[in-house]
């Protein structure tokens, strides 16, 4: 089909589920093509036709035409990755990555995070309405439909996910795929990281799957480059850390009365721990880059940044443009932090990710090699 504005594919497969399996997208700036096991395949032409001009379809026998969308959609290895991941849809969607929501809820009321709340809608929300939110791993349905999106378009599926220490999600995905049927491989890795720190990740998991690297190959890469890498961050209320039991009422009341702010970071085991303080709000820009400096020495060869924001977008694309003044990287990326982290960091939150990608195999030939036991 053919049309402008597409659905992100994350969108068009959760709206496919109702009517079946084995979901395929491929989604490009006017071209949408899509593949569903379905017994109502005219509900499913009725939907697509709200996205756009259906100009040819096919309903054959199943296995025919999971066999023609493998031909037509074929990756050696596909991506799966949770909502954290902060990546913008347009590189999910080129990519093909396969996004596993998280749940927000708001009193009876449960969001899928991304699809149904968004981090702007959630930073309005807190801002007029006053609202308390929480958070929710993934099901495990969610996880199963996950690992199933990414087979039918890859040999093998590669899971990478929001860091163990800062959720569930991990440990439900890894249930999930030791719970799956034979079929295509699933490899799981601790990101140990969240935000766009787990969406740098994912994308250069992708960069080396279409390389030609071997699952085994990508695992041990992605952890070299998460032991290397880090985030450093920062909250403008102390009260949803509070609320998260990350920080004590009396630190959070003298921290608000001396107009403290805190300097976070995500540390080796992927757990937030303190890095320093600073007085006022103007002066912890300056405090965190001179903390960048400090671990960007020497300049890595090959790095990429990124800075995310909870609502405070303007500030975040300045930082950005320090930031490529600065280090030049290779990609220096912005972001709202999705709904399911803005829960915990609350509003005006902002940081830094920075992905340091020197490669261990490049020079050694092991990329293309199977490793018996990787260790994420």
């Amino acid at each position: 089909m053919r049309g402008s504005g597409f659905p992100p594919s994350t969108e068009i497969r959760q709206q496919l589920r109702k009517f079946g399996g084995s979901i395929v997208v491929l989604a490009t700036d006017d071209i949408l093509k899509l593949h569903i096991h379905t017994d109502t395949p005219d509900e499913v032409f009725q939907l697509a036709s709200t996205w756009g001009t259906i100009e040819t379809t096919k309903s054959d026998d199943m296995r025919v035409q999971h066999t023609e969308s493998l031909h037509a959609v074929h990756r050696r290895i596909t991506i799966v990755t949770d909502s954290s991941c902060d990546l913008a849809d347009r590189i999910v969607d080129d990519h093909g990555i396969v996004v596993v929501p998280l749940q927000v809820i708001s009193g009876a009321q449960t969001y899928l995070d991304r699809l149904e709340i968004s981090g702007e809608q959630i930073y309005e929300r807190m801002r007029n309405d006053k609202e308390i939110f929480t958070t929710s791993q993934p099901t495990p349905a969610a996880f199963t439909r996950g690992f199933q999106d990414g087979r039918a378009t890859g040999d093998e599926v590669l899971g990478i996910f929001i860091a163990g220490a800062l959720s569930g999600t991990l440990g439900s995905a890894q249930t999930a795929a030791r719970a799956m049927p034979a079929g295509g491989r699933i490899t799981v890795v601790d990101s140990r990281t969240a935000s766009l720190g787990l969406g740098m990740l994912a994308l250069r998991a992708v960069e080396l799957a279409e390389a030609g690297w071997a699952s085994d190959a990508i695992a041990r890469e992605l952890t070299a480059i998460r032991d290397r890498s880090s985030a450093l961050f920062t909250v403008d209320t102390f009260e949803n850390l509070l609320r998260s039991g990350r920080v004590t009422r009396g630190r959070a009341w003298l921290g608000e009365l001396l107009h403290i702010k805190p300097i976070l970071e995500v540390d080796s085991t992927g757990a937030i721990k303190p890095l320093d303080r600073v007085r006022g709000r103007e002066a912890v820009l300056p405090r965190m880059l001179e903390h960048l400096d400090t671990r960007l020495t020497p300049r890595p060869s090959s790095f990429r940044l990124a800075v995310v924001h909870a609502g405070i977008r303007d500030f975040a694309r300045s930082v950005r443009e320090e930031l490529i003044r600065r280090y030049e990287p290779r990609d220096c990326f912005v972001a709202d932090v999705t709904a399911a982290l803005g829960v915990h960091t609350g509003l005006g939150a902002w940081g830094i990710f920075y992905q340091v990608e020197d490669s261990t195999l490049l020079d050694t030939g092991e990329q293309f090699a199977t490793a018996s036991d990787p260790e994420p």
